[in-house]
């Protein structure tokens, strides 16, 4: 579907996860940020009215909807004041699964991760020596009859602690014996609920926004063999599988974000009198915010661009990426300028700018730095050539 051909789904699905939003307040939201809590309520109830489910077909008990509806719903997450971050990976990494698990995979998860039965929100990739790097990631998975046995270590793996399975890629082949550094790689699906404590040890890792961030060590960590996914040592073909979607449900993120910043400092900018005038008079505070307000609504148009194409089973890569790098831009953009407009206020608790600002930080680096969709686009798009 796309907003074109279907705009009254469009409106009714904002407007509905919009009064769900409305349950959870700022309030909420800040009372996590300070005890660095996870949400579960507003993440359970998110699941129970069928939204995290959303791009999971209807045959698996899913809705069964497009890309451009699975943005929307956290679009409005993040404009609603809140941090989509804390489920919107179950969307996406299913998307490894239902692409290309075997049948009996999808019939025995995709049912139970569509109804909340099952979680699956992480997704072991990073590493501490690799970084964005993949093809040299370090950890091994190292066949022995019917299972493979894990060793290594990850970084950065959001919703680990929270999250009942997980989709993990590690070598198969060391990579002095494969013919190209994307061979060798799989991806398998580890039982959370059974590997901690048996092979596998979650360490939090704090940093400047409450994200559940981890770093996971695997310890001969035993994973059964039918819990590998597709085939043996095409496991980085299938992680570029699904980037396209991470990318443009992410943007929709940051557009939220963005028009959250708008929105609270325009109301702020009419309010606040200084000099017996709202401050929004003068072109200084004006001037800024009307400037982030035209980039926000220009990134979501790539956005809906890039969604359009998904949906229709059209090459996007080029559309998503920029897609994510205007989204992330522009958001940044609002949120600087929601704190200027705020003055001292803006680094207040009770206003909540300063959490939302930490937060659509994180998006110029993850889940890919602006820097290497530069690289992207001057390579794939322009034909320049390959700069690393």
């Amino acid at each position: 579907m796309s907003a074109v051909s279907d705009p009254d789904l469009h409106r009714d699905l904002r407007q509905a996860v919009a009064d769900l939003c409305r349950r959870f307040p700022d309030s909420y939201w800040r009372d996590l940020d300070r005890r660095e809590a996870y949400p579960e309520e507003f993440v359970k109830t998110l699941t129970e009215a069928g939204y995290l489910a959303a791009l999971i077909p209807e045959a698996f008990g899913g809705a069964g909807l497009g890309v451009q509806e699975a943005s929307i719903i956290l679009e409005e997450v993040n404009r609603s004041g809140g941090n989509a971050a804390a489920c919107h990976a179950q969307m996406y990494i299913m998307g490894t699964l239902l692409r290309h698990g075997s049948e009996a995979q999808q019939r025995e998860y995709l049912p139970r991760i569509a109804s909340g039965e099952l979680r699956l929100q992480a997704f072991g990739v990073t590493e501490p020596t690799s970084g964005t790097d993949t093809t040299r990631l370090q950890t091994m998975a190292v066949r022995r009859d019917d299972r493979y046995v894990v060793n290594g270590q990850k970084v950065w793996i959001s919703r680990a602690e929270h999250s009942d399975l997980m989709l993990l890629l590690a070598r198969t082949t060391p990579l002095d014996e494969v013919r190209r550094k994307t061979d060798g790689l799989s991806v398998f699906l580890v039982d959370l609920r059974a590997a901690v404590g048996n092979g596998l040890t979650i360490r939090r890792v704090r940093t400047m926004m409450n994200h559940a961030t981890t770093e996971l060590f695997f310890d001969d960590l035993e994973v059964p063999a039918e819990n590998r996914i597709g085939e043996e040592g095409r496991g980085f073909r299938y992680l570029l599988d699904g980037l396209n979607a991470e990318r443009i449900l992410i943007a929709a993120e940051c557009v939220g974000d963005g028009r959250w910043f708008i929105e609270r400092a325009v109301r702020y900018a009419n309010e606040r009198i200084v000099f017996d005038r709202p401050i929004g008079k003068n072109q200084g505070v004006q001037f800024p915010l009307a400037r982030a307000y035209v980039n926000v609504e220009s990134a979501d148009l790539m956005r809906i661009k890039a969604a359009t194409l998904f949906d229709a089973g059209q090459p996007c890569g080029a559309e998503a990426n920029m897609a994510k790098l205007l989204a992330a831009d522009a958001a940044w953009e609002a949120a600087n300028v929601a704190v200027q407009t705020h003055g001292g206020y803006g680094f207040a608790e009770e206003y909540d700018v300063e959490r939302k600002f930490r937060e659509c930080r994180l998006y110029q680096v993850a889940p890919i730095s602006t820097n290497l969709i530069l690289s992207y686009i001057g390579e794939h798009v322009l034909g320049l050539p390959r700069s690393f």
